[in-house]
């Protein structure tokens, strides 16, 4: 049983469970889009999570996982004219990345377009035997601009062109054979999975899961030579020892150490 259930909108429920929480998209009729509210809560829910839990695990209610942007909501600009929808999605999913909680993708159905950016940016991904991973945005005459982007940070480029020029779906088999999941496992035994990977990520140090989340992301992404990679994993674990904030810049301190 849960916790505590914080509601961060009508569609985005967080359900404390410890040192690690579930992070649920409740949009069933909608195949879990995301629309205004339903990005809002996202970015509620994490901040309420902050300091709170070392591991999240986000699924969808239903047989979807996340069907991506609600296309049906208005185009225009929204919150002033100051951010577009697209803008706001990118917010959601870099606020993902820069959480210092370990973010695990229960992958309990389809996910398209944005909802295949959403598994990408999490930090680890179990999907059930009967999901699908696609961007349909070629179908309609687009780039995925989120989705295309952030698989192909992940994919070699065949496998990354094969969904963003096709447009076909991949099984979630396929997709862990590809890398973009870690785990297949039945359908029934998901959210088992998904949460006992939660509460063993969920027993580690925190600074240290928020670093190694951080050195991910750096390294090889910034980290361009041997001597620079090693002077970075000595900072990393500096920081670790000294119980403060991973910094924004964490080469920045790992030029300092050299």
């Amino acid at each position: 049983m849960s916790e505590a259930v914080f509601q961060a909108s009508d569609e985005i429920r967080l359900e404390g469970r410890g040192d690690h929480a579930l992070l649920v998209i409740d949009r069933e009729a909608k195949r879990n889009a995301m629309n205004a509210s339903a990005r809002a809560g996202m970015l509620a829910a994490m901040e309420h999570a902050r300091g709170k839990y070392r591991a999240i695990v986000l699924t969808g209610r239903g047989t979807s996982f996340c069907a991506g942007v609600d296309l049906k909501e208005d185009v225009t600009l929204v919150d002033s004219g100051t951010r577009t929808r697209s803008q706001e999605w990118a917010a959601v999913n870099v606020a993902v990345r820069e959480h210092p909680a370990i973010f695990i993708a229960a992958v309990n159905g389809t996910a398209l377009g944005g909802g295949l950016t959403l598994i990408n940016v999490c930090d680890l991904a179990v999907a059930a035997d009967n999901a699908e991973l696609g961007m349909p945005e070629i179908t309609f005459a687009a780039y995925p601009s989120l989705a295309g982007v952030s698989t192909q940070l992940s994919l070699a480029r065949k496998r990354a062109a094969w969904m963003v020029l096709t447009g076909e779906r991949v099984g979630a088999r396929t997709a862990m054979e590809w890398g973009l999941i870690n785990e297949c496992v039945p359908a029934a035994q998901l959210l088992e999975r998904a949460e006992a990977i939660a509460r063993r990520i969920a027993g580690f140090d925190p600074y240290a899961l928020a670093a190694c989340k951080k050195a991910l992301d750096t390294v090889p992404a910034v980290v361009t030579d041997w001597d620079q990679a090693f002077a970075f994993g000595d900072s990393m674990n500096a920081v670790i020892r000294s119980r403060t904030t991973v910094p924004a810049d964490p080469l920045a301190q790992s030029r300092a150490r050299r």
